[in-house]
């Protein structure tokens, strides 16, 4: 598998160029800050630069041209409302158009939790509207023709992870490694029958494999 990481130089991303590698995939790092090219040489991808604001769709298909899955995990990373909208919202929908132009059906979001936005007391109005904004995302996405996958982790760390994770379509949001949100997507993309659904992800006990397999049983046709 050959698959395109917009935002590939953040947490997730080297993470999870990483992992493809190490699995014997191929990955290919889309990044918008020129010095950040060696941080997505050294995950193991092959480096692009690609801007979700300035760039139009076609230019974004151009790039994104003899993959087989895209995952967008860029965000605006608290620098703006305003770049929050271009990047996680817009730029969300013009990444999954671009990838529908390139013939890629298998695209994979990784979002948040929702409810969040009600947990906390006194929650800032940028950090509230990250939250509709990735709603939204998640709104179009799923309204598109693509094999989406929608990925809501819990909490961010940057522990060490250990392959073993929590997912299911609802959980009570948790720590989750970032490393071990690399590993599900990985396991998610090899996962041919989870499609066109949201997985909420967490710590656990399950091997990233298995929990993408059971979960697509989950959400799976009853017989």
């Amino acid at each position: 598998m050959k698959a395109f990481i917009v935002g590939a130089a953040g947490g997730v991303g080297t993470r999870l160029a990483t992992r493809l590698v190490e699995a014997g995939d191929a990955a290919t790092g889309m990044f918008r800050n020129p010095d950040h090219r060696s941080r997505v040489e050294s995950a193991g991808a092959t480096p692009v630069i690609g801007d979700l604001i300035a760039d139009d769709v076609n230019q974004l298909a151009a790039k994104m041209a003899g993959h087989d899955a895209v995952v967008f995990t860029a965000g605006a990373h608290g620098t703006g409302m305003e770049q929050t909208t271009l990047i996680d919202g817009r730029g969300m929908e013009k990444a999954s158009a671009a990838a529908a132009q390139a013939g890629i059906a298998r695209f994979v979001l990784v979002s948040a939790y929702p409810e969040a936005a009600a947990a906390p007391q006194g929650i800032s109005e940028g950090y509230a509207h990250y939250l509709r904004t990735k709603k939204a995302a998640e709104v179009f996405l799923t309204r598109t023709e693509l094999d989406w996958i929608i990925v809501r982790p819990g909490h961010l760390v940057d522990k060490p992870g250990d392959g073993l994770v929590t997912a299911g379509p609802a959980l009570v949001e948790q720590d989750v490694p970032r490393d071990d949100v690399a590993a599900f997507i990985v396991a998610a993309l090899h996962e041919p029958t989870l499609s066109r659904t949201i997985v909420e992800l967490a710590d656990g006990a399950t091997p990233v494999t298995d929990a993408a397999r059971q979960v697509a049983n989950s959400v799976g046709p009853r017989r």
